[in-house]
């Protein structure tokens, strides 16, 4: 197991950041950690990597204890914080000569320093400095450094905040390329990013995890219940519809099709068959409808 934590708990006076959080992650396999501002993500990432430690409960990393082996964890891990921390008057292949050296790589320094600048495209930018560099090869020096060491698990903490759409995009394929054989642990508030390249979404609110599931498995459970996308061959109106379904279960989409919600899927099917044979409205389509994770993502943080 790459990670794995029991009853985590950070707490700093009253406050609470992390209270009894638990999960484990397998190697190979990428996780979206999610949360609202203030929910423990990076509390949390910053106790995986053993920059501080927790007030109760236990975390390991590839099998090692944070508070007994923080230095081989570093060893295994690569980790890029929030506020991306470079070298601004450092060149960018100098820095990561330097990064290489403080980890180790000894003669093998230059080489892997080599692999890093092509694996995360930074060759036309090697010579320059970090500080005239923008946010978005910023971030790929960020992930150059994080990974000179051949970490078996990287925690990524927002990698992308801050990036315009085309950073986005780069950055996003450059991580999904690299968690191909590596386990990544990765927080971000954009959704889509979480669709793109995870097989799993953590979500943590007030410190305490209220999901953990495959992304598309979560994406089903959102507070409406299931949902079906329906459309008719010949107009239907609201006012026939609502004999058979009560008032804020079914709505019209800008398609023209409508989409049903009930907590059950099986008694929804047979109440819009029935609709369709007593009202002698035709089917042209049934699909199930997923809640957008973003609805779901706001269901579950709300405040109560």
């Amino acid at each position: 197991m790459s990670i794995e934590v029991k009853d985590l708990v950070k707490q700093y006076g009253r406050q609470y950041a992390v209270n009894g959080i638990s999960f484990k992650i397998p190697s190979g396999q990428v996780v979206g950690f999610l949360g609202p501002n203030g929910a423990g993500k990076s509390t949390t990432m910053k106790i995986l990597t053993c920059y501080q430690p927790q007030t109760d409960g236990t975390a390991s990393v590839c099998g090692l204890d944070t508070t007994t082996d923080s230095l081989n964890i570093r060893k295994k891990v690569g980790y890029l914080p929030e506020h991306n921390p470079l070298y601004l008057d450092m060149y960018v292949r100098e820095f990561l000569l330097f990064t290489a050296k403080l980890n180790g790589l000894g003669k093998a320094a230059s080489g892997k320093v080599d692999e890093m600048i092509r694996l995360t495209g930074l060759t036309i930018e090697q010579n320059k400095k970090i500080g005239a560099l923008s946010k978005g090869y910023r971030q790929r020096v960020g992930l150059a450094q994080a990974l000179i060491h051949d970490p078996e698990v990287l925690i990524l903490d927002e990698p992308t905040s801050g990036l315009d759409p085309n950073q986005i995009t780069e950055i996003r394929n450059l991580i999904k390329e690299i968690g191909r054989d590596r386990t990544v642990l990765l927080s971000t508030h954009i959704m889509q990013e979480v669709e793109a390249i995870c097989h799993r979404a953590i979500i943590i609110n007030e410190g305490v995890i209220v999901a953990d599931k495959d992304v598309q498995s979560l994406k089903k459970t959102g507070a409406s219940g299931s949902k079906l996308r329906v459309e008719f061959k010949d107009k239907v109106s609201e006012k026939e519809l609502a004999e058979f379904f009560d008032k804020g279960r079914f709505s019209l989409a800008n398609d023209g099709s409508f989409e049903f919600q009930d907590e059950d899927l099986s008694v929804l099917r047979k109440k819009v068959i029935q609709f369709s044979a007593e009202k002698d409205k035709e089917i042209v389509s049934m699909t199930e409808a997923q809640s957008n994770l973003e609805e779901v993502f706001r269901e579950l943080t709300k405040k109560q």
